[in-house]
């Protein structure tokens, strides 16, 4: 299913939904961040998605990062939460979806790097060469929250 994500776009459709969703800020040994490639729009994103009924919202953010980018991690905290009325993601079924994401950190503890049908390229990504990527605002500001290892989670 493909997406269009509007940010600030005075013309984006109307949103119809709210979901619960996450994003995991995962970082490895050499601090690089773990990033995939996205199969519906081609942008680089952190690994996340929505929760699943009768799921914490922690195992969302293991489940998730495990489906998405083959790796194994266990949550440490929170980035922040991000619900940004002016930021809709619009899917070719005809959802319209508001940003309500919470973007936690986590320690990789096992797997390997593996793609998905929701991912055509995962990789561990240095800061220095985020600026090289394609990457939505609303993420790169959740990668940029998350690299400033904040004392409090950012809420907006």
């Amino acid at each position: 299913m493909a997406r269009i994500e509007h940010l600030n776009d005075p013309d984006a459709p109307q949103a119809n939904s709210i979901v619960v969703a996450v994003t995991a800020f995962v970082l490895d040994d050499q601090g690089r961040v773990l990033l995939i490639r996205r199969s519906d729009n081609d942008l680089w994103a952190l690994p996340g998605g929505a929760q699943d009924f009768g799921e914490y919202i922690a195992q969302t953010v293991v489940r998730e990062t495990r489906e998405e980018a083959g790796i194994d991690v266990e949550v440490t905290g929170v980035v922040g939460i991000y619900t940004n009325p002016n930021h809709v993601v619009e899917y070719s079924d005809g959802e319209v979806r508001q940003q309500f994401s919470i973007c936690f950190t986590a320690n990789p503890v096992g797997g390997e790097l593996a793609t998905s049908d929701e991912s055509t390229e995962v990789r561990w990504v240095a800061q220095s060469e985020l600026d090289g990527l394609q990457i939505n605002p609303s993420m790169r500001l959740r990668i940029d929250h998350g690299f400033e290892r904040r004392q409090r989670p950012y809420i907006g």
